[in-house]
């Protein structure tokens, strides 16, 4: 006899997938001057960050957004350290 998997037993009903959580998921989009940028939804952080599209302050808390260049000449993980906090609507109106 199979030995049924203790994670979830099968008296307890299935939990609905959380849609805020997979709006967090990194997704590729053109930025820049046309280069692909990894772009990442953020609930809000702790500290405040000025947006480089308007150069006005993201408060600790605001829901914004991330993005860093996937075409880095040092590398990915250059791409990555020099990552960038926008304010969602900054990004979506940007004209490159």
């Amino acid at each position: 006899m199979a030995r049924r998997s203790s994670k979830r037993p099968y008296g307890r009903g299935h939990v609905p997938l959380d849609m805020g959580r997979l709006a967090s998921m990194p997704r590729t989009q053109t930025g820049p001057g046309g280069a692909d940028f990894t772009v990442r939804r953020l609930r809000g952080g702790d500290k405040d960050y000025t947006c480089p599209g308007c150069h006005r302050t993201i408060p600790a808390g605001t829901p914004h957004l991330v993005a860093w260049s996937n075409e880095s000449l040092f590398g990915a993980d250059r791409g990555l350290e020099e990552r960038r906090h926008w304010h969602t609507s900054c990004w979506e109106r940007r004209l490159w």
